[in-house]
């Protein structure tokens, strides 16, 4: 590849290579308008996003596959209505382990990860080990769930937030 796109702008600060976890990924205007574009209407078609973008379909093409491979954009998704699917209930919950050695919490993270109700979760600090997002059914899939989670080895504590209404929930992050 040139260091110059057909486009104009210069490649040379992108490399094709995953950034270490952390790492910050530089973005020049044009690849921030894209993941934009995509964040908007992910369906879009190559040369519908390069007539957003100013620039032609192949190198439309190139930086998309470019932000795809170093990570920015992770996949592709519809964004379902869960309630009239069927899962009318969110919760979060807050969840303590009795150790933060390593071991234990990435056993607990391997096993949550296994459950399709749990949509998110994140391990954090200050009050607790892991902030889990979960769907359920009904009030009886949620005591269930509950149930299960106060059950895994090593959790000590686990407090849940059923969701009364949600009034944002935006995708994506601000560009």
């Amino acid at each position: 590849m040139n260091d110059r796109d057909p486009d104009g702008s210069n490649l040379s600060s992108h490399e094709l290579r995953s950034p270490a976890h952390g790492e910050k990924v530089e973005l020049d205007a044009i690849d921030r308008q894209i993941v934009d574009e995509l964040q908007r209407d992910g369906r879009m078609t190559n040369v519908e996003l390069a007539r957003r973008t100013g620039i032609s379909a192949p190198p439309c093409l190139r930086r998309v596959r470019r932000l795809e491979t170093t990570g920015v954009i992770h996949g592709y998704h519809a964004d379902v209505d869960a309630a009239l699917l069927g899962w009318s209930l969110t919760l979060f919950a807050l969840i303590g382990l009795e150790s933060q050695k390593g071991a234990i919490l990435e056993a607990f993270e391997t096993e949550v990860a296994a459950w399709p109700e749990i949509r998110e979760c994140h391990m954090i600090r200050g009050g607790g080990d892991f902030l889990v997002r979960l769907v359920a059914r009904d009030a009886a899939h949620e005591n269930m769930l509950t149930r299960q989670l106060t059950e895994l080895p090593n959790v000590v504590r686990v407090q849940t937030l059923q969701t009364i209404r949600t009034s944002l929930d935006r995708a994506g992050i601000p560009l």
